[in-house]
């Protein structure tokens, strides 16, 4: 009887495993079935039905989120379209990350999750969904990877899995934001050309330039002996103790990584292709030359300390007020920095947009053709079912992916904020009279709307990527001039190959990264402010990174390379 019982049970068992498994089979097989919605490539993607998406929000304090754009702006437009509410949560920009990673490791993470860099540290924990196992329900992202062969870019973005967990913003190519800016009319009058110089200038030759710029401004009464001539942006509160946007850019002009650059980087590790191997670039002999260059500027009483203190908004007053001649800007800034340059120093201020100079190399900062994006929440998955869950990421898909969903947030409505016009046989995209925007760097005047400001278009949260003639359908004339001169005088670098660790080894390269990094920031700014000498504390500056396991973070990351190398 036992034995009889034993059976029946097993049996019973078994028949309900089989359901089970059957059920969810269906489940995933019937998932791509698009049941209550359309989509599709170059199709508006539509719920029959009102859905709602939890969605997070990077509210950055220069254009602060307002409720005209849930009732009559961005997300209002969108829910008009697609028929799906984004429930927001916000949180500001300064300390986005760290919120969101506390809402994964909580368990309270929105369903969509926009503007991460990196997604590493999100990983471990299993908060979030491996997205590649989803993109062949994204007929967009999948037609775009296809036509412009993405696959190499998103092999750089795959971990130990050999998947990916962030969908990335795609670019066609490589386009290169950052940039510096210089008084065109105060270094001619110096004796300078800026348009001659930048062709094969350094930041050496640029030191040299602004020495003998600062000796016509003393000479003219323009500025005192213990001035300084430049005070730069992003690079303060903004660069987060990194150096932020100048250091980035110096840095990459000597192979290290720096400044923002240098987050998730386990302390600056870079391949050498020659070796076949990877290093720390942050105590190499690039780094010194990197540093010792960057300390010249202030030593030599050029770049204003402050630099790597200040708001943003003060570095930039002092370039539209006169008391400097130089500054980062970007192409979202540019039209905005030449129009407040003028309406405060006068018409007479000239501006010039210049190629960054080089250092050991001339190759750009940008090397990568993916951007920012988008991840997706466990918690998704859980809540929504396979089924619904694939229907919110053809909703992602559209918003993120497709031209439509591109062009909504970026410009706005055909005929709300934007039409065609003809130009010499071509229809471009230009705003209504009595609108600007900030975030397309087209200014206008004082009495005129900016529609990031009032409506959310243009905001850094949804609009990157896509193809070049999409990405720079806002470019003046005087941006498309700069990208043809970086071309001509600049190069692009190979984007490093990419070791990817388990679960384990990442938790461990993030516990020695992570104060090594901040141990890097630290002496960086030290160095180049001058509060250590370079030459005396060197040795010391290696062994607080040996300290801190940097020779560890680079043999486990060769041991890793090396073994998914066979």
């Amino acid at each position: 009887m036992k034995k009889i019982v034993t059976l029946m049970v097993a049996i019973t068992c078994t028949a309900l495993l089989l359901v089970s498994c059957k059920g969810k089979n269906a489940d995933v097989k019937n998932a791509g079935e698009a049941v209550g919605y359309t989509y599709g490539e170059g199709k508006t993607f539509h719920s029959d039905e009102p859905v709602t998406y939890s969605i997070s929000f990077s509210d950055a304090s220069w254009y602060p989120l307002v409720d005209d754009w849930k009732t009559e702006g961005i997300f209002k437009d969108i829910e008009k379209l697609t028929n799906v509410h984004l429930d927001i949560t916000a949180y500001d920009s300064g300390d986005y990350t760290q919120k969101v990673n506390l809402a994964i490791n909580s368990g309270s993470a929105t369903y969509i999750i926009p503007k991460i860099y990196t997604e590493e540290q999100y990983i471990a924990g299993g908060g979030i969904v491996p997205v590649s196992d989803y993109t062949k329900y994204m007929p967009n992202f999948t037609a775009f990877v296809e036509k412009y062969n993405m696959h190499p870019d998103l092999d750089t973005i795959k971990q130990n899995d050999g998947k990916f967990y962030r969908l990335p913003g795609l670019h066609q190519a490589a386009l290169q934001d950052y940039t510096i800016m210089v008084r065109d009319d105060i270094f001619a009058a110096a004796g300078y050309d800026v348009r001659e110089l930048e062709k094969d200038w350094t930041w050496e030759k640029l030191h040299d330039v602004l020495l003998g710029v600062k000796k016509y401004m003393v000479s003219k009464g323009m500025c005192s002996e213990s001035d300084y001539i430049w005070s730069d942006p992003w690079c303060g509160q903004s660069g987060k103790g990194t150096g932020g946007n100048l250091l980035k850019l110096m840095g990459s002009s000597y192979n290290v990584i720096s400044g923002w650059a240098i987050d998730g980087t386990n302390g600056g590790i870079k391949f050498d292709p020659k070796k076949k191997e990877f290093y720390s670039s942050s105590i190499s002999d690039d780094f010194k030359k990197f540093i010792s260059v960057a300390n010249s500027f202030i030593k030599d009483g050029i770049l204003d300390p402050e630099t790597f203190t200040q708001s943003d908004d003060a570095a930039n007053n002092k370039f539209y007020n006169g008391k400097t001649v130089l500054k980062s800007t970007n192409r979202s800034s540019m039209s905005n920095d030449i129009l407040s340059l003028k309406k405060i120093s006068g018409d007479s201020a000239s501006a010039y947009v210049t190629v960054y100079p080089a250092g050991t190399i001339k190759d750009l900062a940008e090397t990568s053709r993916l951007e920012c994006g988008v991840m997706v929440s466990q918690k998704a998955l859980k809540e929504l079912g396979m089924s619904d869950f694939v229907k919110m990421m053809r909703f992602v898909d559209w918003l993120f992916y497709s031209s439509e969903g591109y062009s909504l947030v970026k410009w706005g409505p055909e005929g709300k904020t934007w039409h065609y016009v003809d130009l010499d046989g071509k229809k471009i995209k230009k705003l209504l009279p009595g609108f600007k925007c900030g975030g397309l760097g087209i200014s206008g005047s004082d009495t005129d709307i900016d529609i990031r400001l009032k409506w959310g278009y243009a905001g850094g949260n949804y609009f990157y990527g896509h193809s070049t003639a999409e990405s720079t359908d806002n470019f003046t004339p005087e941006v498309q001039d700069l990208y043809a001169r970086y071309g001509k005088y600049k190069t692009v670098a190979t984007v490093d190959p990419k070791a990817k660790p388990t679960e384990d080894q990442r938790e461990q390269l993030n516990l020695w990264g992570v104060p090594l990094t901040d141990n890097i920031n630290a002496w960086t700014l030290k160095f180049i402010t001058g509060q250590k000498d370079i030459n005396k504390d060197w040795n010391d500056y290696v062994s607080s990174c040996k300290n801190l396991n940097v020779d560890s973070i680079v043999n486990m990351t060769n041991d890793i390379y090396k073994k998914q190398a066979k």
